[in-house]
């Protein structure tokens, strides 16, 4: 982990593009990309810049609200933008809309296939919208397909969460596309399943997908090639997830003790504290410099403060720190 107090974070103005990857050699290219709702002029998407190279599995990483399924449909050509440029597979997401919708496919974070149709029906019926059928690409979706394969016949809206996700798939992919855009596919699903859906984007990616995928789940950050952290209509950091959290500079902590909320509130009141926030059942924090001796100080300071049972110990930051971080800054 990078300790040097001098070097700085990722800035919001950091470069977007892809500069080592060819305008030929690129899935998506989004240019100053802005979508405002309403009267109030609620700006959705704010001046955004991006690119996805081909066969890149890229995370829009961030909470509800920071614009995440806005840029999906307009990538996918269900909303218009208010300004800027997208092309996806070299077609303008405005003059071009047919050929993107005919090689692209869309996940929505909402379950969004017919609940009264059957498993086999919602597949044949997506299947032959566009042309083909179930058997012709069988090969793209038998690893996903065999698993919900034994209940064809049980309605959609009888399945579980981890099912309703892989039929979605199925019939995401059933024509074939080059771009696959899954907006939110774990939120709601056990943990087994949320596993199950990564280890098959991977195989998906081995067959050339270009995979865009959105996420609350910061753990999930990890699994990308690349990442953009989003919050409020702005990307705060675009980067591989190893080279967000590298650029980490400050020294980070683990701390707890019997009282976790007078705990905060006492680490807020001692004067070397830079950061410091609630990280499941502790607290992680940083200091005004990364002097080893200043843990020190604080652990003295707690003491006398009347703290039982301490822990302190450095950590490596995880993606969600590098978020909080870059909110604070």
């Amino acid at each position: 982990m990078n300790t040097n107090t001098s070097s700085s974070f990722p800035p919001t103005n950091a470069p977007y593009l892809v500069d080592s990857i060819g305008s030929n050699e690129l899935s998506i290219q989004v240019k100053n990309l802005t979508k405002v709702y309403g009267k109030e002029k609620i700006m959705a998407v704010d001046d955004i810049s991006f690119s996805v190279g081909k066969g890149e599995l890229f995370g829009l990483i961030g909470p509800d609200g920071a614009g995440k399924t806005s840029i999906f449909r307009v990538l996918t050509t269900l909303l218009l933008p208010d300004g800027g440029s997208a092309t996806v597979n070299g077609n303008d997401v405005v003059k071009d809309y047919k050929n993107i919708r005919n090689s692209v496919g869309y996940m929505p974070g909402k379950f969004s296939l017919y609940q009264d149709l059957s498993i086999e029906e919602n597949l044949n019926f997506f299947a032959t919208i566009f042309g083909t059928t179930l058997e012709e690409n069988y090969e793209l979706i038998r690893d996903i397909y065999i698993q919900i394969e034994p209940f064809k016949k049980r309605r959609a809206g009888k399945l579980s969460g981890g099912m309703k996700q892989k039929l979605a798939l199925c019939c995401a992919l059933i024509h074939k596309p080059t771009v696959l855009f899954l907006d939110e596919p774990t939120t709601g699903v056990d943990p087994v399943s949320r596993k199950e859906f990564w280890e098959m984007l991977k195989r998906l990616k081995e067959q050339k997908i270009t995979i865009v995928v959105s996420t609350p789940y910061m753990d999930e950050a990890n699994l990308c090639d690349r990442i953009a952290l989003l919050q409020k209509g702005k990307i705060l950091s675009i980067d591989t997830p190893a080279a967000i959290i590298d650029s980490y500079s400050d020294i980070l902590y683990k701390i707890k003790a019997d009282n976790i909320y007078h705990l905060h509130q006492d680490i807020n009141e001692f004067q070397n504290t830079k950061s410091c926030f609630s990280f499941g059942d502790a607290l992680h924090l940083s200091l005004s410099n990364n002097e080893e001796g200043n843990a020190s100080k604080l652990l003295e300071y707690l003491t006398i403060r009347g703290h039982k049972n301490l822990m302190m110990e450095r950590i490596t930051p995880t993606i969600e720190d590098c978020f909080i971080k870059l909110l604070k800054n």
